[in-house]
This record gives C-alpha cells, sequence and structure tokens, in this order.
C-alpha cells in the first residue's frame, strides 16, 4: 500500500525541500534525505530500514518492490511536486527519507579519521568514502567541518556513511592519543617525514589516526603539537600541496596497505 500526495503544502514535502537545501535541517528536523538509487541501495545493503521511501508518481508503476520492503512506509508524490523537493540539476525519481542516527560513542583503539574544519562538502565526503574504502571505521568532525550528513556531503561520500562511527561537533580533547589509544598522524605539506620513507622503514604505525586539516590552514597549532609524526606526501611534478581529499585518500590507502602485509596469509 501507498500513500499520495499532491498538495505543494503538504508537511512531508516541506521538510523534504528544507533537507535538500539547507545543509544543517537534518539537526533540526532529525532526519535524513537520501535522493536516488544509489544511496538508498547503500542504505539497504547495510540493513538500514528507511522511515518512509518517498516516489515520482510516473516512477511507481515501474519501482521495484525493494523500495517498498526497505521501508516502514510509502508515499507516492506529484512529479513536479517530487522535482520541486531537489537540489540536483536532474532531479531523482525517488529517494528515502531516514531516522538521523544517534551519534554513536567513540571507540579506543581503532582506524580512525580526524578532520579539523575540513570546509568543503565535496572534499569531506570524499574523505569519507576513502575512509570506509580503506578500513578507517571511524569519523571525528569537528567544530568547523562540514556537516556530514548534508546533501552534498552525502552524494560525494557515495553510501560510505553507513559503513563509519560519525561523530560531529568533536573538540581536541576528544581525539587526543590517550583518549583514542592511538598514535596520531598529522598531515602537512612542510615538515614531517615523508610517507614513502615510513612505508619503507616499517614505521608507519597501524591502526593510528590520520588528522587531516581545514584546506587553507591546515591542522590546528593544538592538534599538531599532540601529534606523535608529521607525515609529508612527494610531489616531484612540484605543486605547493595536494587537495586534502587526495591527500587523505594516499595516507588512507598507504595504512590500508601496511595492514594488508601485517596480516596472516
Amino acid at each position: 500500500m501507498h500513500e499520495p500526495i499532491r498538495s505543494r503544502d503538504n508537511p512531508l514535502l516541506k521538510d523534504l525541500r528544507k533537507l535538500a537545501r539547507d545543509p544543517l535541517a537534518y539537526r533540526k528536523l532529525g532526519r535524513i534525505w537520501l535522493e536516488g538509487e544509489h544511496l538508498c541501495q547503500a542504505a539497504q545493503a547495510r540493513g538500514i530500514k528507511a522511515a518512509m521511501a518517498v516516489c515520482a508518481q510516473s516512477y511507481w508503476p515501474q519501482a521495484s518492490a525493494a523500495w517498498a520492503d526497505g521501508a516502514r512506509r510509502v508515499v507516492v508524490v506529484a512529479d513536479e511536486l517530487l522535482a520541486a523537493a531537489s537540489s540536483l540539476p536532474s532531479p531523482a525519481p525517488m529517494g528515502y527519507l531516514l531516522d538521523l542516527p544517534p551519534a554513536p560513542a567513540r571507540v579506543a583503539g581503532i582506524p580512525t579519521v580526524v578532520l579539523d574544519r575540513v570546509q568543503d562538502a565535496g572534499n569531506v565526503g570524499s574523505i569519507l568514502r576513502s575512509a570506509a574504502a580503506f578500513g578507517f571505521t571511524q569519523v571525528f568532525a569537528l567544530k568547523g567541518t562540514a556537516a556530514l550528513w548534508s546533501p552534498k556531503v552525502l552524494r560525494a561520500g557515495m553510501g560510505a556513511h553507513f559503513a563509519l562511527r560519525l561523530i560531529e561537533g568533536a573538540c581536541e580533547d576528544d581525539v587526543a592519543s590517550d583518549a583514542l589509544g592511538l598514535p596520531l598522524l598529522a598531515t602537512s605539506s612542510h615538515q614531517g617525514r615523508w610517507l614513502h620513507d615510513l612505508q619503507a622503514a616499517g614505521a608507519l604505525p597501524s591502526p593510528c589516526a590520520w588528522l587531516f586539516g581545514h584546506e587553507g590552514q591546515g591542522i590546528s597549532p593544538g592538534l599538531q603539537a599532540r601529534a606523535a609524526d608529521h607525515v609529508r606526501i612527494t610531489q616531484p611534478g612540484g605543486e605547493e600541496s595536494l587537495n586534502v581529499a587526495a591527500a587523505a585518500a594516499i595516507c588512507l590507502h598507504a595504512s590500508a596497505a601496511v595492514s594488508a602485509m601485517a596480516a596472516p596469509a
């Protein structure tokens, strides 16, 4: 069974418009809007039951029964009304509305990523995707970092959110070495040891917590002072610095390679 919605003033559509356009609306409403099949499939694959499946009227006859099975409630919305609730150039014909998960407790000793005021939503989503791909299952977002469940971060993360423990609004004390039970590695474009030298010497700690900082200012002085090591990435092409998401992918892959080599055959 499904419920039809035909009024632009329906409270659900008002919420969807807020969630699609305001990066902080999920915190006020306690809900997350997943627009499009890929994100919905990623949630389903992790066993997440949506509060609601929302489908365009023209798409409903061909929609897979799996979409309805993945939600507690199904609504069908006139095409033009659902399109008006989208922030995408080409609105998706369906989506899931999820309850915002409660903030998870910090777990010590597991591979962790710390985001220090990383402001670009695309960079944040890309880092989350790399973290999930390379086995870093916990992410701390310090105050000033782009909202982790905002629409742009969700799209850039491509479903990685559902594989991670995401902790927002953290402070520096939350990610101290003694709190995490891990050495902190600070990335830098101008100081520290070379990543490839650490790998070659077997000196890259695993597990660890990688620190990635603000696109312009880098990691805060307070966090740099807490780091067990500072790490640079060789750039023979001569560029001044790497994009933070690209640097994160390189560092997290290096850690994944160390873990793979240490694992029993």
